[in-house]
Order: C-alpha cells, then sequence, then structure tokens
C-alpha cells in the first residue's frame, strides 16, 4: 500500500497532495532509499525512514497501512504533534481501539476497514438489504479471499460488511458472529447468525461477499479489488478530505458524501 500511494500521489491521481515522509519498519531492507524509486522507479525526493517522529515532521496528515501493535505510539505522536490520522490498518484489538479513539478526541481521524468507493456503497447497501429482508427468513453468509500474506482473518472488510448487515437486522454483531464450520451440528442453523468464511491463498487484492439465503432464492452483494491503487486513491482522498477538520473520528461514509 505505501508503493501504491507513492505512485499515485506521484500521478496527482488526487490532486494538491504531496509526500512529506516515509516510514517503514526498522528492519525494511529499503530504508535510506527514495521511496518513489522503491515504488516505481521515479525519483520523488523523500527517502524511507525508520523513527516515526522524523517522518511526520513537516506532515499535514499521516496515512497509517501498518501493524496494530504500533497504533498506541502513533496515535500519541501524531496526537501531540496535531497532525490529522488516515488508517487502514485492520485487526485491531481492544487497547488498539481505544488509543485510537483517544487521538480522535484532540486530532480528527478517518478510520476504515476498506478505503475504496466501491466497498463503502457495497457497505451501505448491505445495511439496506439487510434491513429491508429483516424478519423474512434469509440467512447471511459473508465469503471473502485474500492473499496469502494477509495476517488477520476475517478481514477488516468482512467485518464492516458484518457490522452493516447486523445493524440492517438490529442485531448486535458479537453475538450472532459465526467464523466458520466444522463438524456435526445439532439441529438447523440459527436464525439470528452471521456466517464469515476467510480463503486465504495466491495473490486476492480483496474480494468479498454477503450472501442473503431464503428457501427458493438467494441474493448476492459483491465486490472485487483488481488494483490497490483502488485503495491508494481512497486513502488520498480522505487525506485531501481531513485536513484542517475537527478533532473526531470519521469514516469513508463521511469522506464520500455517502
Amino acid at each position: 500500500m505505501g508503493k501504491a500511494i507513492t505512485r499515485c500521489v506521484q500521478a496527482q491521481a488526487v490532486p494538491d497532495l504531496a509526500l512529506s515522509g516515509a516510514l517503514d519498519q526498522p528492519q525494511c531492507p529499503d530504508a535510506g532509499a527514495d521511496v518513489g524509486m522503491v515504488a516505481g522507479g521515479v525519483s520523488a525526493g523523500v527517502t524511507i525512514g525508520t523513527d516515526l517522529k522524523t517522518a511526520i515532521a513537516n506532515a499535514d496528515v499521516a496515512i497509517d497501512f501498518s501493524q496494530p501493535a504500533g497504533m498506541a505510539e502513533t496515535a500519541q505522536q501524531l496526537a501531540a504533534n496535531n497532525i490529522a490520522w488516515v488508517i487502514g490498518t485492520t485487526g485491531l484489538g481492544a487497547a488498539e481501539q481505544a488509543a485510537v479513539e483517544e487521538a480522535a478526541q484532540r486530532i480528527p481521524v478517518v478510520m476504515a476497514p476498506n478505503m475504496s468507493l466501491g466497498v463503502n456503497l457495497l457497505l451501505q447497501l448491505v445495511e439496506e438489504a439487510a434491513a429491508a429482508l429483516r424478519g423474512r427468513g434469509y440467512d447471511i453468509e459473508i465469503v471473502e479471499r485474500h492473499h496469502r500474506r494477509k495476517k488477520d482473518a476475517p478481514s477488516g472488510t468482512a467485518l464492516g460488511l458484518g457490522q452493516a448487515a447486523a445493524r440492517g437486522m438490529q442485531w448486535s454483531l458479537d453475538e450472532v458472529a459465526q467464523h466458520g464450520r466444522s463438524g456435526v451440528v445439532s439441529g438447523d442453523r440459527p436464525s439470528e447468525e452471521i456466517g464469515f468464511h476467510a480463503v486465504r491463498g495466491g495473490d486476492f487484492i480483496g474480494d468479498h461477499t454477503v450472501i442473503f439465503a431464503a428457501e427458493g432464492e438467494s441474493v448476492e452483494l459483491s465486490h472485487r479489488a483488481t488494483s490497490r491503487d483502488t485503495f491508494a486513491v481512497g486513502a488520498l482522498q480522505a487525506a485531501q478530505w481531513v485536513a484542517g477538520r475537527e478533532p473526531g473520528l470519521y469514516t469513508m461514509r463521511d469522506v464520500l458524501g455517502l
């Protein structure tokens, strides 16, 4: 994602944005290299660093596609330096989520499980479909496919779709989520249940399908990503939108006017 964002900034896919820093883990083999050369062979005049404070020194907005483990430190430094935050990192635990929410009291934060316009439209459609089908005997299953290197399962997008479906059905996702199935079960599938199924393999960028299944018919709502640039452009749109906003925790639906 860092490479995709760099390429999209250089191509001015979203106007009037410029790179001011680039950050990776201390063991990154490209540390010290020009981020533009690493991303696509065109110099950006910005080297890849490993120190957060240095990387954000001249920034208005930080775009974060990293790992949950460093979220607390990032939250503290961005809030202390009044730098807006766009978060595409998924798999956050309770402590990381709390750190984000605390930072959002001091700086504007956009956090979304997926930055693409299509997925955020899908989130809205899933919630509306669930509300329309509530109490009509439809089961809900969510299937997602990602590349073999993805760390968390189910994906943040799948969980977001589950939340949208649960809102539409007026359920609590924590109470109705079923993550995969195996063995023999007694009785029928519970009517109040949302199933999640994660596929990992190959180079899938991200496929998500929400299935509403009833006796005699089913409705499927799907999104397939074919380029990471889709997510990069969304993150850049979020960065442009959030700069100068009041402190608060925003979503891509706010950014996109959905």
